[in-house]
């Protein structure tokens, strides 16, 4: 293919290089973008399908591995963004860490009102984007800390605040009008006196040092026994808070997904680790050419997690008339068509272009807000 007019092909490839570069250099960890692609793709796969009830016997149910574990491998993921943009192993200076507070503080709000217009657009869907708002706010107080005091936190938060989220639930505001827009203003489908132990173990990560071989090991062995744990107890246990019982003892021992339920805490945050020790150990492999499209949707996800609801709005307002119809969405089989364009989209976009739209918006405007000071 010919560059474009007026550009020379020597200046094309140098772009396309540069473009490669940004995707496969250094600076960008290519295990976290494999992690955040299965992620994006995981979610399209639970707002999408027809998923029946997990049963490990039958491997045609083992889809429904991404009901609820998705969004917690987000919420994991964001902790490792935010420990990363912060410095890494070791957080930044003092000066150098008050401006990423309050870029982090930028972009919460950015999130924050992309999600409530994707929420307008009156596609079925709990958007995550509130919640990951109020969840990077949160974890704001803790970025001077180093990995061993962020995992002891999240850890207690895992323990106990699911405890505190049943009573939390059953408050009468809920049922006011103020409370079901607060609720929506917070993401509360992902109540973060939970999810924040989710971010926390994350950002425990991101100090740990996440590219060491030691490391990924060992987050991929704390992960698996994380998960077994849970869903072991769970299944020798009985708990299922969807069975309809109604007890304090049945909604907080459960691994149910979104039940946020200890067992759910520990099972799917540590399903959640080990998938990021998979994928970062994957990706000291060849593998990591292969999966290269999957790494692309990683490294751009809030315009692949916005542009598939505003796909969804508009295709379905076109076919349906209605955006808010989810069986009947789901019934065209829209799955496979969207994944695809969408895993297509982002490469092209990222050798070509660059950053992700959103990405690069939301980072511009932090920087423009929150500037370093001079002298």
């Amino acid at each position: 293919m010919a560059p474009p007019a007026g550009v020379s092909p020597a200046a094309a490839n140098g772009r396309l290089a540069d473009r490669w570069r940004r995707l496969n250099g250094p600076q960008r960890i290519a295990g976290v973008d494999l992690a955040r692609g299965l992620a994006v793709i995981g979610m399209l796969a639970a707002h999408l399908l027809w998923i029946e009830e997990f049963d490990f016997a039958d491997a045609a149910t083992w889809v429904a591995v991404v009901e609820g574990r998705s969004s917690i491998l987000f919420a994991t993921l964001a902790g490792v963004s935010i420990g990363l943009v912060t410095g890494g192993r070791a957080p930044l200076p003092a000066p150098a860490l008050r401006i990423a507070r309050g870029r982090l503080a930028v972009r919460a709000g950015a999130l924050w009102l992309i999600g409530v217009w994707l929420i307008a657009t009156g596609v079925p869907v709990y958007v995550i984007l509130p919640a990951y708002a109020v969840l990077f706010l949160l974890a704001l107080p803790f970025l001077r800390l180093g990995a061993r005091s962020l995992f002891l936190i999240a850890a207690a938060a895992a323990l106990v605040m699911p405890f505190v989220q049943v009573l939390l639930d059953e408050l009468p505001v809920w049922d006011t009008t103020g409370g079901q827009l607060l609720s929506v203003a917070t993401g509360w489908h992902y109540p973060f006196p939970v999810w924040i132990a989710f971010v926390l173990g994350g950002l425990g990560v991101a100090r740990a040092g996440i590219t060491r071989l030691r490391v990924q090991l060992g987050i991929l062995s704390a992960g698996t026994a994380l998960a077994l744990l849970g869903y072991g107890l769970d299944g020798v246990s009985g708990g299922d808070a969807a069975s309809g019982v109604v007890s304090y003892a049945a909604a907080v021992w459960t691994a149910d997904p979104h039940s946020s339920g200890v067992l759910e805490v520990i099972g799917s945050g540590g399903f959640a680790l080990a998938v990021i020790g998979a994928c970062l150990l994957a990706c000291r492999t060849v593998a990591t050419w292969v999966v290269l499209p999957l790494r692309a949707v990683g490294a751009m996800p809030l315009t692949a997690y916005t542009a598939q609801l505003l796909v969804w709005a508009i295709a379905a307002a076109a076919v349906l008339g209605d955006t808010g119809n989810l069986s009947g969405f789901r019934d065209l089989q829209p799955f496979w068509p969207m994944t695809v364009t969408i895993v297509l989209a982002c490469t092209a976009w990222a050798l070509l272009v660059g950053r992700g739209p959103l990405e690069w918006a939301v980072d511009r405007i932090a920087r423009l807000m929150v500037r370093p000071s001079i002298g």
